[in-house]
């Protein structure tokens, strides 16, 4: 597994203490398991965007009965309803182009 990078052997003792403080690591067998990363643009100001939260969380469960562990990480969101109008329109299409580069 890619994830093996971070988790597997002595010299990674550090990274799985860090792995384990995030909460999502709730015991060694986790260690065994692919981690999932999980992006999400939820923020509260964005109405299209308010049950990103919630639906993040049936995600992660989603991804844990699976047999996996999520890590959820975020991204910025674009609201085009809330800068119509003024010079922020101008840049709309850009930040798409930055969130899918941040994702990446």
């Amino acid at each position: 597994m890619r994830s093996d990078t971070i988790k597997r052997g002595f010299e990674r003792a550090p990274h799985r203490s860090l792995l384990r403080a995030t909460g999502q690591i709730r015991d060694e067998a986790d260690f065994e398991k692919p981690f999932i990363a999980i992006c999400n643009s939820y923020v509260d100001i964005i109405p299209g965007h308010v049950h990103l939260q919630e639906f993040g969380r049936v995600v992660k469960e989603a991804v844990r009965a699976a047999g996996g562990v999520p890590f959820e990480f975020n991204t910025i969101g674009v609201d085009d309803g809330i800068v119509m109008g003024y010079e922020g329109m101008r840049y709309s299409l850009p930040s798409r182009e930055l969130i899918a580069d941040s994702v990446e």
